[in-house]
């Protein structure tokens, strides 16, 4: 875009106020702040006036001087100005990214909008701004009054981009400072808003070629508003599922509809119904964004896919499946850009977080998740890896698939087509010098006993096993044919888990529960007395679910020398499990129980993922 020199004398001046801290503000207060109205409605704080960035941050945060120039020589190796070091900071976990921008606020003298509601922005201001430019800057415009338009900015190194907002909208602007994800989630939102609906996009299917629906995907999703009508509508359930956070998009034939199913924190939901017309045009359109064979519909094929959406990249591992009416298609979607999560955020306890930190650091042994598929025991395991992945350590996986990478660890995707399984692999694996080795799962006894013979010989194996609870993975190994004395020697400790959907925040509402119903979780009436327990409502926030998220519940049994003398005994799991219990051992509806009184999650939650395991205790 050429910018007119003739405006310079006219250039939006942002450095105000230098002088003064600046204030935080809601989309509400932007009302009738205009011209010099606005430049001068600040509250009358200490002068910042000269300060740098980590001079305020260390006197507004918790942040030390050590800290800060531990900080400073990392910025400085990485050779960047203020606004890496305030990423370095977050990335360390030393200040929040609120602290960041309050800081960079004062110092400016720009103020801040606490929140963004897409429902408040206006469209047609939205719709001047070009989708590529907005997310290129991070930027949007929020709110007009007369002449003078508020913009959202989180980028403070630059404000070029805001003269050409100006020349855009034909008006002056008012920067203030909002965060990079608060931003970003409000363009996709509105942008969003204003495309096509689905009912829309189901018009003209039948007209469709499927021959011409040759693959050029875009840059994103959300800028393919000019593709075939049949090309949209799969983007937009694509897009769709993304920002439903749903996990898994099911697209179901029938005899006479076609039905699209999102599986949101681990339960299905209808979205909509499809006409049959399409079916044959959104499979073929679906396997050729696979690479996959479209002529062939009568075996079940796997496939990738690799697509951006609204600014995140989005692995899909695709399945279809041949069915009486037609082929049924599951993609399974994994937010690439997501950063994996620590121990400390899946809901560990404290005195969890610790037993699993010194079984982690062990030289060797094995270390098993156990729990149904979709239990999170992937993301645990990967948890694990990150917190003790260091230069000094050797970590290699053989996995079924590679779901994440992981820096520094050498990572093996499972090929049965040449022969690469979980025991080829792991055979491979021990020729490479290795110290912590991840073997995705324990399916048979030849992996089983290459893993406990690695972690006999020095290293530390880390694996999966499907089973319903701690106990009865010692029981497995031994049925799978793997000798007690090595199970009692080489096994160090075995995790079950299962998820459960967290509470939404905006609509949860207090519930007195009957003495019944706390019995049925193992919760005493005083025990609930002194806490508050919630139940799930549902509002626009949480799609009417009542729920926003999951968390883990967890059961973890260390190897005690009482347990590895009952392994050579062959005990029942449930006589293991007794022991386990004297020694303090806790299960995994007692530690829904404590997320219940927490206020974390609901009893019908707890309930309805235990429910299996009661039944087998």
């Amino acid at each position: 875009m050429q910018r007119d020199p003739s405006s310079d004398k006219d250039r939006l001046t942002v450095r105000i106020q230098n002088d003064e801290l600046t204030e935080s503000i809601d989309i509400d207060e932007l009302q009738g702040l205009s011209g010099e109205a606005a430049s001068k409605k600040k509250p009358p704080l200490h002068s910042q006036k000269g300060k740098s960035l980590p001079d305020i941050l260390l006197a507004t945060t918790t942040i030390t001087q050590a800290q800060l120039d531990e900080a400073i020589a990392q910025q400085q190796e990485e050779g960047s100005g203020e606004r890496l070091l305030g990423e370095i900071l977050i990335k360390k976990k030393l200040i929040r990214e609120d602290e960041l921008m309050a800081a960079v606020g004062m110092q400016l003298g720009i103020p801040i909008l606490d929140k963004i509601s897409a429902d408040e922005l206006d469209s047609e201001l939205v719709r001047k701004i070009p989708i590529n430019f907005a997310k290129k800057h991070n930027m949007i415009p929020v709110k007009r009054q007369g002449d003078l338009v508020t913009v959202a900015i989180s980028n403070t190194q630059d404000f070029d981009p805001l003269d050409d907002v100006r020349i855009l909208l034909e008006c002056d602007v008012r920067p203030v400072l909002a965060k990079k994800t608060d931003i970003l989630d409000a363009i996709n939102r509105i942008y969003e808003r204003s495309t096509e609906q689905d009912s829309e996009l189901i018009e003209g299917l039948d007209e469709v070629n499927v021959d011409s629906l040759a693959l050029e995907e875009p840059q994103d999703l959300l800028d393919a508003a000019d593709e075939a009508p049949i090309i949209r509508l799969v983007n937009s359930l694509l897009f769709r599922a993304v920002k439903e956070r749903a996990s898994d998009v099911h697209i179901e034939p029938f005899e006479t509809e076609l039905a699209v199913r999102y599986r949101i924190d681990g339960v299905l939901y209808d979205i909509m119904k499809l006409p049959k017309k399409a079916q044959a045009s959104i499979s073929s359109r679906i396997k050729i964004m696979g690479k996959l064979d479209i002529a062939e519909r009568r075996v079940p094929q796997d496939g990738r896919i690799k697509i951006k959406i609204a600014g995140k990249d989005i692995d899909i591992r695709l399945s279809t499946l041949p069915t009486s009416h037609g082929e049924r298609i599951v993609m399974r979607l994994l937010d690439k850009s997501n950063v994996l999560l620590d121990l400390t955020d899946i809901g560990f306890s404290k005195r969890q977080l610790a037993l699993i930190d010194k079984i982690i650091r062990k030289p060797n042994g094995i270390f098993l998740v156990t729990g149904p598929t979709g239990s999170g025991k992937t993301t645990t395991l990967y948890g694990a890896l990150s917190k003790i992945n260091t230069s000094e350590k050797n970590i290699i996986t053989v996995e079924d698939p590679v779901e994440y990478q992981l820096t520094g660890i050498g990572q093996i995707q499972v090929n049965p087509k040449v022969d690469l399984t979980f025991a080829s692999g792991l055979r491979s694996i021990l020729r490479q010098d290795p110290d912590v080795i991840m073997v995705g799962e324990i399916r048979d006894l030849e992996t089983a006993e290459i893993a406990i013979q690695a972690s006999l010989t020095g290293h530390l194996v880390l694996s999966t096993i499907h089973t319903n609870d701690a106990a009865s993975s010692i029981t497995r190994l031994v049925d799978m044919g793997v000798e007690p004395f090595l199970v009692s020697s080489s096994l160090v400790a075995i995790l079950a888990q299962r998820l459960v959907r967290v509470l939404c925040k905006e609509c949860r509402s207090v519930v007195k529960p009957s003495a019944a119903e706390l019995a049925e979780i193992g919760l005493k009436p005083e025990q609930a007395a002194r806490k508050t327990v919630y139940r799930a409502r549902g509002c626009e926030k949480c799609w009417q679910t009542g729920y926003s998220g999951r968390t883990g519940i967890y059961e973890l049994l260390t190897i005690s020398e009482q347990i590895r003398s009952l392994i050579l005994k062959q005990a029942e799991a449930n006589v293991i499990k007794k022991v386990a219990l004297k020694e303090g051992f806790q299960t995994l509806r007692e530690d829904g129980a404590k997320k219940v009184l927490d206020g974390i999650t609901t009893m019908e939650e707890v309930l309805r993922v235990t429910q299996e395991d009661t039944l087998n205790s």
